[in-house]
């Protein structure tokens, strides 16, 4: 059983930042990428951000250059968000590409509310 949890959603004003937070836990063996998506009502979910086990990232179109996806430990990635602008508003969700004693998939958490205005 695999958890994902994430942290640090919020109210913010246009132009603000904020950093999320998403930790994964329970019968893991290995994590091959960890995300970042975010999806509004009436809309496809989106992707915002990843980064390999490598190190390797890659983000969507409209957030390059505004956030930032960084790893502080096998199990821990953050999403730091500047500049952030209204459209920005969403539910984010991260996701866990891992390998458990049972199978490899991606598991997600339930999301966290980002809501950008003034």
């Amino acid at each position: 059983q695999v958890q994902v949890v994430e942290s640090g959603g919020g109210l913010v004003q246009p132009g603000g930042s904020l950093r999320l937070s998403c930790a994964a836990s329970g019968s893991i063996l290995s994590i091959n990428a960890m995300g970042w998506y975010r999806q509004v009502p009436g809309k496809e979910r989106e992707l915002v951000a990843i980064v390999t086990n490598g190190g390797r990232t890659n983000y969507g179109d409209s957030v390059k250059g505004r956030f930032t996806i960084s790893r502080d430990n096998a199990r821990t990635v953050f999403l730091q968000m500047s500049s952030l602008k209204s459209e920005d508003t969403a539910v984010y969700y991260c996701a866990v590409n891992c390998v458990t004693p049972l199978r490899q998939m991606d598991y997600w958490g339930k999301g966290t509310l980002v809501t950008v205005s003034s």
